[in-house]
């Protein structure tokens, strides 16, 4: 609907039939094609003079009141000759303001008191057959019209600068409206140029207002794809929190097993510090039997030096456990040839030698502190209880020093797998 200052709606309604000749339409075409702009032609006659607030409305035909327009453009005032009044006039309505049924419409001229001063004939907006179509588009054409939307943009920008400048103009010149009437009129008319050109820009604002709204469509839908996409990327990360949980208890369990190698180590240590005790009796039984055979000294002294080499590897064990338990085995056997030159050496100085363990110490009788026993047992004790007892049990098993469980000389792997298993 064409902007203005004051509705027609407004105005006093009078039908007055006699008074419809003094405005003439013509050029008025049967229908008009949807989708263009429609320009009404008509011609004052002498009887009529137009005024300011006059306007042409699009009636559907069967109207009763004016206030029944469809939609309306003010009239513009011809010159003041009386022969530009019988010259012919016209008012441009566009596309989007026009009706979009099949229904009958004709033009009326109401004039600022309501009354009506002229109709024309009916006419109807549809599209044309196809023996009336005829379309020629030229690429000149196109450049023209490209050139020409170009030129109403600028010149858009630059009407609407001058709209506002006419508007101050026009709020300082209201003191004045009378003695400036002429002006005034001039200004109306560049004003209604404006809006008819600020229509056009508002065609254009709805059809971009129309891609933004598919635009805002496909973020819509994008929004509702990337939405999916979190509720996978959620459920992922439920998944990793609960294989996170399974790596922390893992990691509980290892610290576990850390602390208990940590206090198998302890034990180790005090079973070190047993073992130098012990050397230190050895020690003081070797200088016993130097002074009983003086051709035993040499062989004692190397005893002596082995002696030593084991606790220095006792010691370097302490921060390598696993070459500890790799060297088992060879530790075994260098401890039992120590053990068959001990026998021999005592056997040939004519010592008894007890295998069994010493009896414990009064401190560790019934009632007293128990001294920790140790992890991997007394290599010296155990080498002596086999060579002892004569059983062939000891060297046909594998005993684990960790847990103390006993496997047989033929699963050597299983054993092996066994102690592997400790040491993760």
């Amino acid at each position: 609907m064409e902007t203005a200052e004051e509705d027609p709606s407004s105005a006093a309604v009078l039908l007055d039939h006699a008074s419809f000749s003094q405005v003439v339409f013509n050029s008025v075409d049967k229908f008009y094609v949807p989708g263009g702009d429609v320009t009404c032609y008509y011609i004052f006659t002498q009887q009529f003079t137009p005024r300011r607030k006059d306007w042409i409305g699009i009636f559907r035909v069967g109207w009763k009141t004016t206030r029944e327009y469809y939609t309306f453009m003010w009239v513009p005032l011809p010159g003041d000759s009386s022969t530009d009044a019988a010259k012919q006039q016209e008012v441009q309505f566009k596309a989007y303001y026009l009706p979009k049924d099949d229904e009958y419409y004709q033009f009326c001229y109401v004039d600022q008191d309501g009354v009506v001063r002229g109709a024309s004939v009916p006419f109807q907006f549809r599209p044309e057959s196809e023996e009336d179509i005829l379309v020629v588009t030229t690429k000149v054409k196109v450049e023209e019209t490209e050139q020409r939307n170009k030129e109403l943009r600028q010149e858009n920008q630059e009407l609407k600068a001058r709209c506002a400048r006419l508007e101050e103009q026009d709020s300082a010149a209201q003191a004045e409206l009378q003695r400036k009437q002429e002006e005034l009129e001039t200004l109306q008319s560049i004003i209604k140029k404006l809006e008819r050109e600020a229509e056009e820009q508002k065609g254009r604002w709805d059809s971009e207002r129309l891609q933004l709204k598919e635009q805002d469509q496909k973020m819509r839908s994008e929004n509702e794809r990337l939405g999916t996409r979190v509720t996978e990327l959620q459920s992922q990360l439920l998944n990793q929190e609960k294989e996170m949980e399974e790596l922390v208890r893992g990691d509980q369990e290892k610290t576990e097993q850390l602390q208990h190698l940590r206090n198998g180590n302890d034990q180790l240590c005090l079973s070190l510090t047993e073992q130098r005790e012990q050397q230190k009796k050895l020690e003081q039984t070797v200088e016993e039997m130097q002074l009983r055979e003086a051709a035993a000294v040499k062989t004692q002294a190397d005893l002596m030096d082995e002696n030593l080499d084991l606790s220095r590897r006792l010691g370097e064990n302490k921060l390598l456990c696993d070459c500890l338990r790799g060297e088992k085995e060879q530790m075994e056997r260098e401890n039992d040839l120590l053990r068959k030159e001990n026998s021999r050496l005592l056997s040939y100085m004519g010592l008894d030698f007890d295998p069994r363990p010493d009896p414990a110490p009064a401190s560790e009788q019934p009632g007293s502190r128990q001294k920790p026993s140790l992890v991997y047992g007394n290599p010296y004790s155990g080498v002596q209880e086999s060579s002892a007892s004569g059983l062939p049990s000891a060297e046909k098993c594998l005993t684990c020093p960790i847990c103390d469980r006993v496997f047989p000389a033929t699963e050597k792997q299983v054993f092996e797998d066994h102690m592997y298993c400790h040491s993760l």
